[in-house]
């Protein structure tokens, strides 16, 4: 069984959409206490880092997450709830899960830093960009061949503190991590949900 976290901070209907294409069986909740008993969870997100921090905290959800991560048991972040999985972010200046170590950055300061022209480049990164695999890539990806597209659409970047938990990267003007793994979890910065087959393969994959 999956479980969904609903936070009032997700793209739920495109989850949940997507899960019923694949027949999957799930549960859907603003409850810790009703995902206790799953096998998996996701853990989606749109929308502002500290605003889904102060909904996680008022759900009890925060809590949860630690826990869960703990156990063992799988867990996969998507879009603002692959972000928050990591210890702090610079959207709202607000600290966050602490799951895997790592800061969330806006583009236009790393491009700074890196001197790139990015005149070119318009912010959010939105649309559709290929992956390269890195670090091995993930077992998510089976099946998926490299440089396929996925749908992105987010402002800030996550920059893990050990480069060998990346996966996969998308070229924005800087090299974006665009899935990042630690042990039992696994965070897309991508939308799988909104990316087609090959998303749905992710997905497949994730709940097999």
């Amino acid at each position: 069984m999956t479980g969904i976290v609903d936070y009032n901070a997700g793209n739920i209907t495109s989850v949940e959409r997507a899960l019923n294409s694949l027949q999957a069986s799930y549960v859907l909740s603003k409850k810790p206490s009703d995902l206790e008993n799953c096998d998996r969870i996701i853990f989606p997100g749109v929308g502002d880092a500290s605003y889904a921090m102060e909904q996680l905290k008022k759900t009890g959800f925060d809590i949860f997450l630690k826990e869960w991560a703990k156990s063992g048991k799988k867990l996969a972040g998507i879009c603002l709830g692959s972000q928050i999985i990591f210890d702090f972010s610079e959207e709202g200046n607000v600290p966050c899960l602490g799951l895997i170590p790592g800061k969330i950055r806006h583009f236009h300061d790393l491009w700074k830093e890196e001197g790139i022209d990015a005149s070119s480049l318009k912010c959010p990164h939105m649309g559709w960009s290929d992956l390269t695999y890195t670090n091995g890539g993930s077992s998510l990806f089976q099946g998926i061949p490299e440089h396929s597209d996925f749908y992105f659409v987010h402002s800030y970047v996550i920059c893990p503190q050990e480069k060998s938990v990346i996966k996969a990267t998308a070229d924005f003007g800087i090299k974006v991590p665009a899935c990042v793994e630690k042990d039992n979890i696994t965070v897309f910065q991508f939308h799988p949900e909104k990316s087609g087959e090959k998303g749905m393969q992710i997905l497949r994959n994730f709940i097999k």
